[in-house]
């Protein structure tokens, strides 16, 4: 008889601590979702024979996607992609599977920049893929010539699988009544267009989105600022310190994880809060849960993206 009762307590708790979550996750109207947290090239990254891949192939770490971020308003029966990574296509399926899934796979894609991690994506909306018509994809100005003017992608554009709708930076887009984005401009690696972060800002929260910039001190705004006037920061998490990078910096410019917790050692427990590091090298001891590094800096405050992570908006 005692023995049947705790396995009839178990059972009840397992089934209530099951439901509680699916009602916290079904309970957010309008969310962030967190679809990739690597850096352009992934993890594991592209012929790296360092122990940071073999993590991968020895069963220690998982596969991590190239970043991204999705926007789910399921009251409007919406969804939005923030890049089009190259693995958008486990991202899109990701969405539908978890989130909503509707008869539109998307509702538009933002893109930040042209580097590789950031557009290439847009290849499965073509005709040797999905072959997908009239998906917007909203750019400013030199994006929209990029990808005007240069093959493939402007045959994307020609068959009208993909609708280049125009942003101007500082300037709001609205989605719907309580969702608006606005894009601004970053300091980058502009060799093919401008590079830019997203402001997203919903019925009760707000999010920043930066996840590629040069240096904290060459944006012409505060960065203490603007995340304080936010409730989350998605903010580039490239590399841990100088130490990670064998080669110019000038030629892969990025803050270090290591500059931004100088740049809040002053701040607030609850600043630091609102900041979620993202777009991790594959050497970056940051990207993996597990890690001393990473857990170091959460006891400062901190927050580290993990794929399936939401945030109310």
């Amino acid at each position: 008889m005692k023995t049947l009762f705790v396995a009839i307590f178990i059972s009840i708790s397992f089934f209530s601590c099951d439901k509680t979550s699916e009602i916290k996750k079904d309970s957010y109207q309008q969310y962030i979702t967190v679809l990739g947290v690597a850096q352009d090239g992934g993890f594991p990254h592209i012929g790296c024979q360092k122990s940071c891949c073999a993590s991968f192939y020895n069963g220690k770490n998982s596969k991590k996607s190239v970043v991204s971020l999705g926007l789910i308003d399921q009251q409007n029966q919406q969804k939005w992609l923030f890049e089009a990574s190259p693995d958008m296509h486990t991202q899109l399926a990701a969405l539908e599977q978890h989130h909503l899934k509707k008869e539109t796979i998307i509702d538009g894609v933002f893109l930040t920049h042209a580097h590789i991690g950031h557009y290439t994506g847009l290849m499965y909306f073509g005709r040797e893929a999905f072959g997908k018509q009239n998906i917007p994809v909203y750019v400013l100005p030199k994006m929209k010539t990029f990808l005007t003017n240069n093959g493939p992608w402007n045959q994307l554009v020609g068959l009208k699988n993909i609708v280049l709708q125009d942003l101007q930076s500082d300037t709001t887009m609205i989605l719907n009544k309580t969702l608006k984005v606005t894009p601004f401009l970053v300091p980058h690696r502009d060799e093919f267009s401008e590079t830019v972060g997203y402001k997203i800002e919903g019925i009760k929260k707000a999010a920043l989105f930066i996840p590629d910039i040069d240096k904290w001190h060459k944006w012409k705004r505060n960065i203490i600022a603007e995340v304080k006037k936010v409730d989350y920061a998605f903010l580039d998490a490239t590399f841990l310190d100088e130490n990670e990078v064998k080669r110019a910096i000038t030629e892969v410019p990025h803050p270090f994880i290591k500059e931004t917790i100088a740049l809040f050692k002053n701040q607030s427990f609850a600043t630091k809060n609102k900041i979620i590091f993202i777009h991790f090298n594959h050497t970056n001891p940051a990207l993996q849960e597990n890690s001393a590094e990473r857990k170091e800096l959460e006891k400062l405050g901190f927050r580290f993206a993990n794929e399936g992570d939401n945030f109310e908006l």
